[in-house]
């Protein structure tokens, strides 16, 4: 693990306290409390050091004769873990190694702006204070991984556990589940669909964005761009629920109506649902931590960015179909969940009547020889050349606009650069 990450990391459990200190403070009945420290379906992902235990995720070759399977959730305030199924046996490739699953980008983006920005000005204080942001990025982000089951290969009856957090959950997450009457995510029930939850849920949601507020009036009350973080908080958060709507309505799994698709919607859906918060939000947290006031610095950043969020969400899109499953960790379902992304909104103002007729009665069907006819499909309007073009020409233009930046405002091109560099022609 980096340097930077172990950091970032160890600055979760501080930002728990908080929270359960709040509660304590409120004088919380004692089940109430109980509850809010066991959201457990709507956690993040974690990584355990586990002495003698060996740990990895499910999707990790292993060689094991005895092995337990374990659901663990980790929420901003407590875990949870449940024994849930006694000896699993696998014989698989390579032996397991500890794993560290989710990048975390989001919220690490704000640190390595920051440091950017202040260069070699930056101080402990700086860095801890951007790894808090950090933090908040990754608890309003609408992309996280959801709590998994993992495997634990037991080599004696002893077992020691420490945790790290790996990324907080979105509450975003636990609403769009409800509006979208989903049964599962990831292969776990939705936290609404638990016993006893049902729509306080909704609730949950609330006092999980109410926890970023919290955090924020903790370290960031005295700043003086408190407002200005708010401000950004609330205009992002805003942005991101507009997106939300716009692709529940376009694209319900239940109702497959393709005329409600159009570029133009998919990229309103990207802009808004992904790019603000992915990409201008850290970068914008770390330009008011830095202490930069231009306007126009700030408009710089947007216009660059957003197209970046843009151009990361169709590379989402593309190798959602034509990602190999064991690079990009996941299989695609885009196709059979009715999404409206850019391959098929491509395939639309391309494809003959007939070839119209073809993705009407297969497109977002839960059946794989559905899948194969899409595919099929794109195959034969050559849609991998189309995204091949779009890629040339986003990172054409995107690069001209980074050349242009003037750094007098106080940003810097270093900044995007580093975006770039990251996710041009990535894989994963």
């Amino acid at each position: 693990m980096s340097t930077d990450k172990k950091a970032f990391l160890d600055v979760f459990p501080v930002l728990a306290d908080e929270i359960l200190g709040e509660l304590r403070k409120h004088n919380m009945p004692q089940d109430a409390y109980d509850w809010v420290k066991n959201v457990s379906t709507r956690a993040g992902l974690v990584r355990f050091r586990i002495e003698p235990w060996v740990c990895f995720i499910t999707t990790f070759p292993v060689v094991s004769t005895s092995l337990v399977v374990v659901h663990y959730f980790y929420t901003p305030f407590g875990d949870h873990l449940r024994i849930t199924a006694p000896a699993l046996l696998l014989t698989l490739s390579s032996s397991p190694r500890p794993t560290l699953a989710g990048k975390l980008n989001r919220g690490l983006s704000v640190v390595d702006t920051l440091r950017i920005l202040r260069g070699d000005n930056i101080t402990d204080e700086e860095l801890f204070h951007a790894r808090i942001l950090g933090w908040t990025v990754e608890w309003v982000s609408s992309n996280c991984p959801l709590p998994r089951v993992l495997f634990f290969a037991r080599e004696t009856s002893s077992h020691a556990i420490t945790r790290d957090p790996i990324q907080l959950q979105a509450f975003f997450l636990v609403a769009d589940d409800i509006m979208d009457s989903s049964y599962t995510r990831r292969g776990q029930p939705c936290w609404f669909r638990k016993e006893n939850v049902g729509m306080v849920a909704i609730n949950d949601g609330f006092i999980l964005e109410s926890s970023v507020y919290i955090i924020l009036k903790k370290y960031f009350k005295k700043t003086q761009y408190y407002v200005e973080l708010l401000e950004l908080y609330h205009e992002v958060t805003f942005q991101t629920e507009l997106g939300q709507l716009l692709d529940l309505i376009t694209a319900p799994e239940d109702n497959v109506d393709l005329s409600r698709f159009s570029p133009a919607k998919h990229q309103f859906i990207v802009i808004f649902k992904t790019a603000y918060y992915s990409f201008y939000l850290p970068v914008a947290l770390a330009m008011l931590m830095a202490g930069v006031k231009n306007e126009n610095a700030y408009s710089q950043a947007r216009d660059i960015l957003i197209p970046l969020g843009e151009y990361f969400q169709v590379q989402d899109d593309y190798l959602d179909c034509y990602g190999a499953p064991e690079v990009i960790g996941k299989i695609g379902t885009d196709i059979q969940d009715n999404k409206c992304s850019w391959l098929v909104n491509q395939a639309l103002v391309r494809i003959t009547p007939e070839q119209r007729k073809i993705l009407d009665q297969h497109y977002g069907k839960k059946d794989s020889k559905a899948e194969a006819a899409v595919k099929q499909l794109y195959i034969d309007i050559d849609i991998e050349s189309v995204y091949k073009a779009y890629e040339e020409k986003s990172y054409t233009e995107i690069s001209a606009m980074i050349a242009k930046v003037d750094e007098s405002t106080g940003v810097k091109k270093e900044v995007f650069t580093e975006y770039m560099n990251k996710i041009y022609k990535r894989t994963k």
